[in-house]
């Protein structure tokens, strides 16, 4: 692994709620469970409880990278589709993630960081 901004890890880490081989988006965590796993995830990070603010500048950076990830995984799949020797449906997993970016791009970038 090599350094990465911290809210494009945790994008892809929800994305990768949704599964390889038996994708489902609608896994992908609510934003109830968004906020509960970012509040502990910055309790640890900083030592201190983080404040609302915090919390929901952390939740915009995330699913906003995580469009970023979803865009990165679907041209992977597309590179591999063409050069991969695995018994896999790349072209399929690369519908599959473009799809899902495309369809939250406007919601998710729409997004507005806390004042």
């Amino acid at each position: 692994a090599a350094y990465n901004y911290q809210a494009y890890d945790i994008g892809n880490h929800f994305d990768e709620f949704a599964g390889v081989t038996d994708v489902d988006f609608s896994r992908y965590p609510s934003q109830s469970l968004q906020w509960d796993w970012l509040r502990i995830y910055l309790t640890e990070f900083t030592g201190c409880p983080p404040t609302d603010n915090q919390i929901h500048s952390l939740y915009v950076q995330v699913n906003k990278f995580a469009l970023a990830a979803h865009f990165l995984w679907g041209v992977w799949a597309l590179v591999q589709a063409e050069h991969s020797n695995i018994d896999f449906d790349f072209l399929e997993y690369a519908g599959l993630r473009l799809k899902e970016y495309f369809s939250k791009k406007e919601s998710f970038l729409a997004m507005k960081m806390p004042r």
